[in-house]
């Protein structure tokens, strides 16, 4: 079964190609249908153990605390752009939580662990998509390595965020998930609001590409009542979703196509729109600021730069900044996505990342500055 990397599916495809009707108006532009076994299957092949199911209840409410004003830490996401090496993920991870371990008291420590990245044309899109980097979307075995890395993370001690992007995704991954990103390009998206609604961790909402904070908050507002909507079951059903509503859902400050958005004034801003918006809970407190993406032209400097400045403005008691983003990973920068044997070892394959060592800096003095601000 190893071998395999995911349940098998056999029995699944001689399912579908007996019972499959293809008139003549269906799937015009569909080359090939392969079935992926359901949720349940994935979940039972790699489960989480108790440790790792009480690691994520605990960090979602600690997240929620920070969001509300309750737990003065810093929310701090980080880490690789998207995983594309699982061994490489799991050295970052060894590294990440020898820190969070004793930076606990100040800092909120997250391990950023993306899976699906969306394209502005087209590109890699991920781990789950092209596992092997080699154009042969093997997405069985995809969903496979994303449980494995993620199973493998928490064993750690590491709690950790993802982006949703596919909305049938999370039935696969979400047990593992602490805390969830909605990105620029969905925002305004009302399938991801119907998706954030019943998710059960908090969500970030970013701002749009063009900088837009309305939309971002809206979808807060939406997100947080009951939606009904089209889903799948953990067996693979198609299903009526009824949701309840999530009430941690908030924005992230990510730039936009017009520049950074991180300064003072542009959260001063951000803060005094989601207090005019109908958006509550964490909105009511504050928000969390990307350092990478528009707010740092994607260059891993000038990110580190942006790190550095939100740690100063905290220091001096700057209020509503309740978490940093950052992309980090082995090695600083990035390359052009590739199968393993010809990459560079620990270095991004989508956007520029700083390297460890900056970020094991980053992540002291974002720690000094919550002292400075408690004091």
């Amino acid at each position: 079964m190893a071998a395999l990397r995911g349940p098998d599916s056999s029995e699944d495809k001689r399912r579908l190609g007996e019972q499959a009707v293809f008139p003549e108006t269906v799937d015009v532009n569909i080359r090939q249908l392969d079935p992926i076994p359901a949720p349940r299957a994935f979940l039972r092949e790699l489960p989480l153990t108790e440790e790792m199911g009480e690691l994520v209840r605990t960090s979602r409410q600690e997240i929620r605390d920070v969001l509300r004003g309750r737990d003065d830490r810093l929310l701090v996401i980080v880490g690789p752009c998207s995983i594309h090496d699982p061994k490489a993920a799991h050295e970052y991870a060894e590294k990440l939580a020898a820190v969070q371990r004793e930076l606990n008291d100040r800092l909120l420590i997250v391990m950023r662990v993306y899976f699906e990245k969306p394209r502005t044309t087209i590109g890699w899109k991920g781990l789950i998509n092209d596992p092997d980097l080699d154009g042969q979307f093997n997405i069985r075995k995809g969903m496979w390595e994303a449980r494995k890395v993620l199973t493998d993370v928490l064993s750690l001690g590491l709690p950790i965020a993802t982006e949703w992007l596919d909305p049938i995704t999370p039935q696969y991954i979400c047990d593992a998930i602490s805390w969830g990103a909605i990105g620029a390009r969905n925002t305004e998206s009302q399938v991801h609001r119907e998706l954030a609604s019943g998710l059960s961790m908090p969500v970030g909402f970013k701002n749009s590409t063009d900088g837009s904070i309305k939309a971002a908050a809206d979808s807060c507002y939406a997100a947080a009542f009951e939606h009904h909507f089209l889903s799948i079951n953990l067996d693979g059903r198609v299903i009526s979703a009824e949701t309840k509503g999530n009430p941690d859902c908030h924005l992230v400050l990510r730039g936009s196509s017009s520049g950074p958005n991180y300064d003072a004034e542009s959260v001063k801003a951000a803060l005094d729109a989601l207090h005019n918006s109908k958006a509550t809970g964490p909105s009511e407190h504050g928000l969390v600021i990307d350092a990478a993406h528009g707010n740092c032209g994607k260059d891993e400097v000038r990110e580190a730069e942006v790190v550095e400045e939100i740690a100063a403005r905290l220091a001096q008691g700057e209020q509503g900044i309740l978490g940093v983003m950052m992309e980090s990973f082995l090695v600083a920068g990035h390359q052009k996505p590739a199968p393993l044997d010809q990459l560079v070892y620990g270095q991004s394959v989508t956007d520029s990342c700083i390297p460890w060592e900056r970020t094991e800096q980053l992540l002291r003095t974002l720690a000094d500055a919550v002292a400075a601000r408690r004091a």
